[in-house]
């Protein structure tokens, strides 16, 4: 006989179509909903030790962006694509089955996807998690003089990629696509301070202190810095913001998935019902 645990935690799948794309979404669990947003070439395949830990109490949706995982590839990925296949995967609460608002918890460019789409819909919103993303940081981190490495890094990232394509950890993205998308996300970064202040929900960050490795170089040592500048920034001027700090760099959804979920599930937000 299956008890009533077993069945919340089902995998349920499902796809989303908008702006000529496929988004497929996945969802179970038990608890209060939680809605966990994949960040710049990473897959809710990559987040699923996270997302299997946070389904013990929570009743987890994941989804794929544009392009990468199971979803299909577009003609465009920018930001504002990319918050758009949020704002679909949302857009429906009951297809989704949500009687109450949802916890909305994002990594990387996820983070960034998490705090614009709460500031313009935050009566749809329980809470914002924001995991080494959305940071209002000082300074951009690619500058025109870095354009040309980092194109090179991403070229060589995209060529590793064709050992994954037609399955579910693909990223269908060019090195030039994911250098373009960076040099947007400094840019939507730099005003992002004016879309926190739209917000009237409890945030908690989860930040990396060493964001870019701790090799002992000037430019990562500079980089790490700028970005714990961003969030001193943020914090004097938002202080009710929650900040955790864990000793690793920009993959700790995948190196201290425990010690994430265990900071999620003490996260201050209370369960809200949807307008």
């Amino acid at each position: 006989m299956t008890t009533s645990a077993e069945r919340n935690m089902t995998m349920r799948y499902f796809t989303i179509h908008h702006d000529g794309v496929t988004i497929p979404v996945t969802r179970s669990g038990q608890g209060r909903s939680l809605v966990l947003c994949p960040g710049l070439n990473s897959t809710q395949a990559d987040l699923h030790e996270l997302a299997g830990l946070l389904r013990r109490d929570h009743d987890v949706i994941t989804f794929d962006l544009r392009g990468h995982g199971l979803a299909s590839a577009a003609d465009r990925y920018s930001f504002e694509a990319f918050l758009s296949d949020l704002a679909a995967v949302l857009a429906d609460p009951e297809r989704l089955g949500l009687s109450a608002a949802p916890l909305l918890v994002g990594y990387s460019l996820g983070a960034d996807l998490a705090v614009h789409y709460a500031s313009e819909h935050s009566d749809v919103v329980a809470g914002l998690v924001l995991i080494d993303g959305a940071n209002p940081v000082p300074e951009p981190f690619i500058t025109k003089a870095d354009r040309p490495e980092f194109r090179a890094m991403w070229d060589g990232l995209a060529a590793q990629q064709q050992a994954r394509r037609g399955t579910e950890r693909q990223v269908l993205l060019t090195g030039q696509e994911i250098l373009d998308v960076n040099v947007e996300i400094d840019a939507v970064r730099s005003r992002i301070l004016d879309r926190y202040r739209k917000i009237d929900l409890p945030i908690s960050m989860i930040m990396s202190t060493s964001m870019t490795g701790d090799g002992g170089d000037d430019r990562a040592a500079r980089f790490n810095r700028n970005w714990r500048a961003g969030v001193e920034r943020l914090v004097r001027e938002q202080p009710r913001i929650s900040t955790t700090w864990l000793d690793a760099d920009h993959r700790l959804v995948f190196t201290h998935a425990p010690e994430i979920a265990q900071i999620i599930r003490s996260a201050r937000t209370a369960p809200g019902t949807l307008a």
